[in-house]
């Protein structure tokens, strides 16, 4: 298996080198962890790019919590500033609030030995050049454990399975299926006469679905949600189970959700806890403005071809039922 923090100091120095000369600043993560980044991606720019003077990649938090744990000196002011925030232990903060907020870089470190890009904003590199393999990373090695540690929701799949109205003979999506938690649901809802696709872009958590038979009931396809292989207006409904704080542009993901679903059609956007406790599991509080907040999806939905028809943010569901305009 590849080394993943050469994976990913290779990608970051190729969208980073072009720019230079900059000043790269990596925040956040356990002790010590941004100033090990950040000679490890400082290591990772052709030796080319050093006669440009990339003026300092600076790890701000370390062991001592002081900027003598940075990797290399300042070396003077640049002409660019880029924040990378490593997501995972405790958090420096800036004077003007925390640094993934401000970061135009965001990796997942919660685990050192397998860290993944989680957003690189668009300014710096199309979502094309990193999304896919970034987030297959992210999934594939959660694949194996994924039942076991979130098993205990399927009773809460199974009703959001029937809010969404799924009726028998109706063609149904579940975008993002993951381990195939919703199938068993949506097949008994869609009955003998539906048709039931299961999509995901991970090869490991579809091979899960596999292992739990779960593929008796749906058809599995390897698929990027923001590119279906699926004909205009042929689905009925879509059940998309943590998928849309997913995509890196999420109106234009919802947009490719509309373009295969009927006029008429369901989306149902679910995630089995509620949005504050989610990012409370992720050592986060909620913003205002977050793509799946009552106010701003909405307009992000309407935006892309849908109407909002219920929406329900409770502690044990997020539920979010929109029609195909």
């Amino acid at each position: 298996m590849p080394e993943r923090i050469a994976e990913v100091t290779a990608l970051l120095a190729e969208v980073l080198a072009p720019r230079a000369p900059l000043t790269v600043i990596v925040d956040g993560g356990d002790p010590g962890a941004a100033a090990a980044f950040a000679s490890r991606l400082a290591a990772a720019f052709p030796s080319a790019s050093r006669a440009w003077s990339i003026d300092a990649v600076l790890g701000l938090t370390g062991p001592g919590g002081g900027l003598s744990d940075s990797a290399l000196n300042v070396l003077e002011p640049a002409t660019d500033r880029i924040l990378v925030f490593l997501r995972g232990g405790p958090r420096h903060r800036f004077a003007e609030g925390d640094g993934e907020r401000r970061a135009q870089v965001v990796i997942d470190h919660r685990d050192p030995e397998w860290p993944v890009i989680r957003q690189i904003d668009p300014d710096l590199a199309d979502p094309d050049r990193w999304y896919l393999s970034e987030s297959r990373a992210f999934f594939a090695a959660k694949a194996e454990d994924w039942d076991a540690k979130f098993g205990d929701d399927m009773p809460r799949y199974a009703e959001a399975v029937r809010l969404a109205g799924v009726e028998p003979g109706h063609v149904v999506l579940d975008v993002g299926c993951g381990t195939g938690r919703a199938l068993p649901a949506l097949a008994a809802a869609a009955g003998p006469t539906g048709r039931v696709l299961g999509l995901d872009f991970t090869p490991e958590m579809l091979e899960e679905a596999r292992k739990d038979r779960r593929d008796e009931c749906a058809t599995l396809i390897l698929a990027d949600a923001r590119r279906l292989p699926v004909a205009d207006a042929s689905a009925d409904v879509l059940f998309a189970a943590g998928l849309v704080h997913h995509l890196p542009d999420p109106v234009a993901g919802l947009a490719e959700l509309a373009r295969v679903t009927r006029p008429g059609g369901t989306l149902a956007i679910f995630h089995p806890t509620g949005r504050a406790q989610l990012a409370a599991r992720h050592g986060r509080t909620l913003r205002p403005g977050e793509p799946l907040s009552e106010e701003r999806l909405g307009p992000l939905l309407a935006g892309s071809g849908w109407e909002l028809r219920d929406y329900e943010d409770v502690p044990d569901r997020f539920l979010a039922l929109a029609e195909r305009c």
